[in-house]
């Protein structure tokens, strides 16, 4: 019988101290127990282009569809909120999909003000390049140097990162082009930039289902 539920470590992010430096943060290693990423790993949706995929814009299996549902659920949000000390009972979701990374990802930045919290969860098996510390996370000390750096993240093994957006929560990654497959949840405040990003997140996902999208 094929899987259709993804059992996700939530003791250990309960269990997880927020680490305060360079700014408050989690990592949660094997958030995706390994047999389960293994399953999970065989069933991601064929993504060939850069960029962020809404899930209502790929074909999703009833496994990946699973975990998108939980990624979104209360659960996560509830363990969330109470870790950081934040109220996120009304902040809106916004999850995309990423499978390749573009000689132009992974530059210096801190998340839009529209997002008050980011989570992110990877799907990649280890890898050569991901051993050369291409394409893995990193949590800055400043805005000018990508190898001042305080925390690496290989995106790798179901890894979960979740911190809290601010003036200098910076992050980038080496350069790395190819498959890299990653969830990205936000919760996001409710003013106007926030339903802004949330409308164009909608039309992108109109516009990725259409027979023309690449």
């Amino acid at each position: 019988m094929t899987a259709t539920t993804v059992h996700l470590d939530f003791a250990a992010l309960e269990n997880t101290p927020v680490t305060p430096g360079p700014f408050a943060h989690v990592v949660v290693p094997h958030f995706i127990p390994p047999a389960e990423l293994e399953a999970l790993q065989a069933s991601l949706p064929e993504i060939h282009s850069g960029g962020s995929f809404p899930p209502e814009s790929l074909q999703l299996t009833p496994l990946m569809q699973n975990l998108v549902e939980q990624m979104e659920g209360p659960q996560l949000r509830d363990i969330i909120a109470r870790k950081f000390g934040l109220e996120l009972d009304d902040a809106p979701t916004m999850l995309t999909v990423r499978g390749r990374t573009r000689e132009k990802d992974g530059r210096i930045h801190c998340d839009s003000t529209a997002k008050r919290v980011t989570v992110l969860l990877y799907l990649n098996p280890s890898s050569a390049a991901f051993t050369r510390q291409e394409g893995c996370l990193r949590l800055l000390n400043g805005p000018d140097d990508v190898e001042d750096y305080a925390v690496e993240v290989p995106p790798v093994n179901g890894t979960l990162l979740v911190f809290p957006n601010g003036p200098t929560t910076w992050h980038g990654h080496r350069q790395y082009v190819g498959p890299r497959y990653t969830i990205q949840l936000n919760y996001m405040e409710t003013g106007a930039k926030a339903r802004s990003e949330l409308r164009r997140h909608k039309l992108s996902a109109l516009l990725k289902k259409l027979p023309f999208a690449a």
